[in-house]
């Protein structure tokens, strides 16, 4: 799963890196500054590149809500939701059945630019958190769909079974974010492909030589400590593990 993101890279940073713009120019001081650890729990605001308009860099709710919602039903929807994962991720593979998923598969499917997530490693039932970014530091994208629920949009980020190297990681539910090939980036979000066009990218596996993965700090899973500084994605060994990079 993928309920914890990091994107520390400025707005021109993700103009320049995908050609896009922010489409409201009042957004610039909400979102041009890093942030380190984006808990989806809370229901940040994170910027996207939606299918419906490509060109542009929009903020979207992280937790995708169904569109027969209105605006003053979201915190609701939420708090109702969350022994579901609060519409944090979608599994890939129900895109086509769910009765959420389904009315976004086609046209409204989206790009979420993140510089790292991270996910729970379990050692004798003990979970250690672990960031996995690449190796560069630099920004990727991740799959997601999307609502428009009024004038807000509600994102999911899409999930699939764990490779080999995130199952390594990811070890007791053995999940991981759908990422982008980079050349699969702009026919994400192109409106005329079909649902069999849709499945292969999905299933277009990422490169993970290009990822780093080690264990960080446990103040990321404590709700009263920010843990949204850059000191979280610093390795920290547990001599219990016996190792740091997975």
């Amino acid at each position: 799963m993928c309920y914890q993101t990091r994107q520390t890279t400025t707005i021109k940073d993700l103009e320049l890196r995908y050609n896009v713009t922010l489409s409201n120019a009042s957004y610039g001081p909400l979102f041009d500054k890093p942030a380190y650890h984006l808990n989806g729990f809370s229901h940040p605001n994170m910027l996207l590149i939606p299918q419906q308009k490509p060109e542009v860099l929009a903020p979207g709710i992280w937790g995708i809500v169904p569109e027969t919602k209105g605006p003053e039903d979201i915190k609701a929807y939420y708090k109702e939701s969350i022994r579901y994962g609060a519409g944090l991720n979608a599994q890939s593979e129900k895109l086509f059945d769910h009765f959420i998923y389904k009315h976004s598969a086609m046209s409204k499917r989206c790009i979420i630019p993140v510089t790292g997530f991270y996910e729970p490693h379990t050692h004798l039932k003990t979970k250690y958190p672990v960031l996995i970014h690449r190796k560069d530091d630099g920004i990727f994208s991740l799959a997601g769909i999307y609502t428009i629920i009024g004038k807000h949009i509600t994102f999911s980020i899409l999930t699939k079974k764990a490779s080999p190297y995130f199952e390594r990681i990811h070890n007791i539910k053995k999940r991981q974010p759908v990422i982008l090939k980079k050349s699969n980036e702009r026919s994400w979000v192109a409106e005329e492909l079909r649902q069999n066009d849709i499945q292969n990218i999905l299933e277009d596996p990422y490169d993970d030589e290009q990822l780093e993965a080690y264990t960080i700090s446990k103040d990321l899973y404590k709700p009263r400590i920010d843990s949204n500084h850059h000191a979280i994605a610093e390795p920290v060994s547990y001599k219990e593990l016996g190792y740091t990079y997975l």
